[in-house]
């Protein structure tokens, strides 16, 4: 992939696909991670002269304007970190994108609205997409792919841009795609992988393929319930795939015979009810009550999963431990964090949510050795699948 060390900048209209999918509560951005980490490639082009024109997407606003998935307030805070105004347009590829880009001076930047404001942006269609993708191109000279949260979407401004005009790969997604690199093609060991998060099947393809070049899988969150009731225990009222049981089990199977050792909560906290105020106690795995839902792991499964990261070379972790946005149930999480940080191990936080509770729970990032932006694109590219954004750029 050319670099953007390889594009000629000064005085070019360059379109950036960044990755700025932050998230709002009520036009309030909660974490702006995501918008600290395109920073460099942004401040580095507009420093070089050229006109950046940055374009990303924000939740799923399915095709139609929608104002409370509007780039507005991340425009504001991209301005506020670069120390400089940036221009907003309205739309996408409208009069006032086409405005706002003629409006431009060499090394001022300018972010679009919403591209999923646009239903063409994530079209099935090839020619729909298309005839979005040439309204895109048409505002720019060059592109830049940074959005590495996106690269897994066959989308118009990650696939059909960059084959329009001459484009490079930012520094964000050149960083992720090294890191990732370390994880699959030779990775220090013993190299263990913490899974969290709420559902087994978000993760299906990646625990098959991670099964194979991992020493040891823990697994944590809402999808732990699952693999314990595979083992024939009672999980209560806590969130419970029924219909992956059978392949939860083969999973189970196929880590005994590889010589896989997965390790799984010992104890839970189970409340009463999902708020953050219910009433909630810690019990042992083969204890949790019928009418009571598991919401974080347990002190002992924190201090069992601390040992077993100890003495790691890699660890990768996708997902939390608990419910970590109520205090109640963040023990777990935290916990977890703690133990990456002192493992001494090369390790790499994947996922908005476990990158959101590192920000949260008052991890200092550079305590990481990598917090990956791309979610699902890191689990597809460690499931071993290709990535259509980063076909587009290698291309």
């Amino acid at each position: 992939m050319k670099t953007i060390d390889d594009l000629e900048v000064a005085g070019k209209r360059v379109l950036v696909r960044a990755d700025l999918n932050v998230p709002l509560d009520g036009g309030r951005i909660t974490d702006d991670g995501r918008i600290r980490a395109s920073l460099p490639t942004i401040r580095a082009l507009a420093e070089r002269g050229a006109k950046v024109i940055v374009c990303a997407h924000l939740g799923r606003p399915k095709g139609a304007p929608a104002p409370e998935f509007s780039l507005q307030p991340v425009a504001r805070r991209l301005g506020e970190l670069l120390g400089r105004e940036v221009a907003f347009a309205t739309d996408t590829v409208g009069e006032s994108a086409r405005a706002t880009v003629a409006g431009l001076r060499d090394g001022d930047v300018a972010l679009l609205e919403n591209l999923r404001f646009d239903p063409r942006e994530t079209s099935k269609d090839d020619a729909e997409r298309g005839t979005f993708a040439d309204a895109l191109a048409a505002l720019a000279d060059l592109y830049v792919g940074d959005g590495f949260g996106a690269v897994h979407r066959k989308h118009a401004s990650v696939y059909d841009v960059p084959q329009r005009l001459p484009h490079a790969a930012g520094g964000l997604v050149l960083k992720e795609v090294e890191v990732l690199k370390k994880l699959t093609e030779n990775p220090e060991r013993p190299y263990v992988v913490v899974l969290g998060g709420a559902k087994v099947s978000d993760k299906l393809g990646v625990i098959e393929n991670l099964l194979k070049v991992v020493d040891r899988l823990v697994i944590g969150g809402g999808m732990a319930y699952t693999f314990l009731k595979a083992q024939g225990r009672e999980v209560g009222k806590s969130l419970l795939e029924a219909e992956q049981l059978d392949t939860v089990r083969g999973f189970l199977a196929d880590a005994e015979k590889r010589g896989v050792e997965i390790v799984l909560p010992v104890d839970v906290v189970a409340a009463a009810e999902f708020k953050a105020d219910a009433e909630h106690d810690v019990y042992p795995v083969d204890k949790i009550p019928a009418d009571r839902m598991g919401l974080d792991i347990g002190p002992e499964s924190a201090k069992l999963f601390a040992s077993k990261l100890a003495g790691a070379k890699t660890v990768f972790w996708n997902g939390p431990m608990g419910v970590f946005e109520m205090e109640a149930f963040a023990g777990g999480t935290r916990a977890l964090a703690r133990a990456l940080v002192d493992s001494g191990a090369f390790t790499v936080v994947g996922g908005g949510d476990s990158a959101a509770a590192v920000r949260q729970l008052g991890f200092a990032e550079d305590a990481f050795g990598h917090i990956s932006t791309g979610g699902g694109a890191s689990l597809e590219y460690l499931e071993g699948k290709r990535l259509p954004g980063l076909e587009a750029l290698e291309g």
